[in-house]
């Protein structure tokens, strides 16, 4: 079973970076791989629904939520297993909980997060004003 564990939250003040990381394992199969999967960062606040922050394909494309745009960066590395999202000009909206998830596809644009197959327990990011 595929497993994915993030790290990297905590608190920070605003304007402040935090880069987190999100480790796969648990891939068995040839078809299906950390490699071949689209991953994607997701957060929710307390009383707020779940929101896709970035996502990065398998060519290498990245989309990210407009609030986050210019400010977060995807990225991956393929020989680790590691998905990572480096985080800038942190906001006190910013905060939340946030997950990495795996699609068992390339592809991520157009899917919503019911399409994720995967998902991690989450890493806590609080940014203070």
């Amino acid at each position: 079973q595929v497993q994915l564990v993030e790290s990297g939250g905590g608190s920070v003040q605003a304007g402040g970076s935090l880069r987190l990381s999100c480790v796969a394992s648990g891939y068995t199969s040839s078809s299906n791989t950390f490699s071949s999967n689209c991953m994607g960062w997701f957060r929710q606040a307390p009383g707020k629904e779940r929101e896709r922050v970035a996502a990065l394909d398998v060519s290498g494309l990245a989309g990210y939520a407009d609030s986050v745009q210019g400010r977060f960066t995807i990225s991956k590395d393929n020989a680790k297993n590691t998905l990572y999202l480096q985080m800038d000009s942190l906001k006190s909206e910013d905060t939340a909980m946030y997950y990495c998830a795996a699609r068992q596809s390339p592809w991520c644009r157009g899917f919503g997060s019911e399409s994720y197959a995967y998902w991690g327990q989450g890493t806590q990011v609080t940014v203070s004003s």
